[in-house]
């Protein structure tokens, strides 16, 4: 039976380090979903860091679109897989769904988070199908000011209803500060 655990938390809060200590402690055999695309010198410092605090036999995966099609293929050679990070995966399903926001209908951003979900929840299916101990890493948008752009508003909300989207899923959730991990659910 998988496992589904959430670790979420503000920006450098640690949680991505908690995430893979978390897939450390079960074993040496880890899937690392990476939804990043590095596009100027910060970014790829950012990947690089990550990919040098991770064990070197894990297998990296760069993706961030319909991720449920490889989980099949990932569990016949993995019994862990650290997704890092949600809210880069909807970052990146956002704009390549070629809508201006700030113009958008409020339809059109409707249609655009069901698209989201819709590859969230496909996502999830397909984990539940496996033995995977699968560790989803987010960032906790809203407990910051309301942001004074549309596009940035939209993201937010997005980002908000995924993460209680996955985290409703979820056999366990955790809310890292300042590395201090505190289990909320399960």
């Amino acid at each position: 039976m998988s496992k589904v655990i959430l670790v979420t938390g503000g920006a450098r809060s640690g949680k991505s380090s908690f995430a893979e200590q978390l897939c450390k402690d079960r074993n040496n055999n880890t899937a690392y979903i990476a939804t990043s695309i590095p596009f100027d010198d910060e970014m790829k410092d950012r990947v690089k860091k990550h990919k040098e605090s991770r064990p070197q036999n894990w297998k990296t995966y760069e993706i961030y679109k319909d991720i449920y099609s490889i989980i099949e293929d990932i569990s016949k050679s993995h019994k862990t897989v650290i997704l890092d990070c949600v809210t880069l995966l909807v970052n990146n399903l956002m704009f390549t769904h070629d809508i201006d926001i700030e113009n958008a209908t409020q339809d059109e951003i409707n249609e655009l988070e069901k698209y989201i979900k819709d590859q969230v929840n496909k996502l999830i299916e397909e984990i539940r199908k496996t033995e995977l101990y699968f560790v989803a890493v987010t960032n906790e948008l809203g407990m910051a000011v309301v942001p004074a752009n549309k596009l940035s508003r939209v993201y937010t909300d997005i980002v908000g209803r995924i993460n209680q989207q996955i985290a409703a899923q979820s056999d366990e959730v955790y809310f890292v500060v300042s590395s201090i991990p505190m289990k909320i659910k399960g």
